[in-house]
């Protein structure tokens, strides 16, 4: 009985890996949900010695610390830049901070102290919309005592709202919901090695495709339902006539 129900859990575990449900963890991490008019949702996650060290912010990073929130969010703050949330958390013995902003204009983005790294590009280009940011060199901020090992990750991640013609994402796949990834060892990250990011996206959102699809299905079954009532009616007619 006890073989079986471990059997089952390793069953579970595998799934749940193979199906993406455990996330994989990142020290610091940037996940842009971009429109095509240019206007975008950043999401930071990040440890506060990943701040400090990437971005040179001033922040304590002892994991008894107690992190102002306004501080925080003063961080993020910048021309054009609205900051919706900002939260915290801890892991790993290190505190973790969790911040949501919206800008109008991708490309502002670089005018934000925090972004400064990044240069951000996004323009039309016959039938697609090109977007193309290169991640520069960090503020490479020492700090010691923080609990690294030397594997951890740093990500920037994407979902692209329209079909993708191109990307040049180092794992050459589209993950469900039109996500792309790329990903950089921390200690890659601090020695300010670039990241290159190139993504072209159609002009017309996945969103619209589908409901316009949905509206001719739809279309379609109404012209179908009214020819079916229509040749009924006309041979009930001709019966009666009989």
């Amino acid at each position: 009985m006890r073989l079986a129900a471990l059997l089952l859990l390793v069953i579970a575990l595998t799934s749940a890996c193979a199906g993406g449900v455990l996330k994989k963890e990142y020290e610091y991490e940037e996940e842009l949900y971009l429109a095509l008019d240019g206007s975008a949702t950043l999401n930071v996650n990040a440890s506060v010695p990943a701040l400090v060290a990437l971005h040179g912010v001033d922040l304590d990073v002892s994991p008894r610390a107690r992190i102002d929130r306004d501080r925080v969010r003063a961080l993020f703050a910048g021309p054009g830049v609205e900051v919706s949330r900002v939260s915290l958390a801890r892991r790993d013995g290190r505190r973790m901070v969790h911040v949501s902003l919206r800008v109008q204009d991708v490309r502002q983005l670089s005018r934000v102290p925090l972004f400064a790294w990044s240069t951000y590009r996004f323009e039309q280009r016959n039938d697609v919309f090109e977007y193309h940011q290169v991640v520069g060199a960090p503020a490479a901020k020492a700090v010691t005592d923080v609990g690294w090992t030397g594997s951890e990750l740093v990500a920037f991640r994407m979902h692209i709202p329209s079909e993708i013609p191109f990307h040049n994402s180092p794992s050459r796949t589209v993950q469900r919901g039109n996500i792309l990834e790329w990903e950089q060892p921390l200690s890659e990250r601090l020695k300010g090695t670039s990241v290159d990011i190139q993504v072209q996206m159609a002009t017309a959102s996945i969103l619209y495709s589908t409901l316009l699809l949905f509206g001719g299905t739809v279309l379609a079954a109404l012209v179908t339902f009214a020819l079916v009532i229509w040749w009924v009616a006309r041979h009930g007619r001709g019966t009666d006539a009989a």
